[in-house]
């Protein structure tokens, strides 16, 4: 099965986009929550835009345990 980058659902503090990130790539959470921090001081502002449109764009990720269950469609009428 396949990655998917989604947001998380366990490990956020705000939108669980770092979390989601971390979750993908294999890193710390709070590796990437520093790296986000650092980056937004040192001057790279983009960093808070990127932020808001991952939080937009990204979709959030299944709880574990949960799973979509397909339906069988009812049988035709006559």
């Amino acid at each position: 099965m396949a990655k998917k980058l989604a947001r998380s659902t366990e490990d956020k503090w705000i939108a669980g986009i770092c979390g989601g990130i971390a979750d993908y790539t294999g890193l710390d959470a709070n590796l990437v929550r520093l790296a986000v921090v650092v980056l937004t001081l040192v001057g790279v502002g983009s960093v808070i835009v990127i932020y808001l449109l991952a939080w937009i764009i990204m979709p959030t990720a299944t709880p574990p345990g949960s799973q979509t269950i397909a339906h069988e469609p009812p049988p035709p009428s006559v």
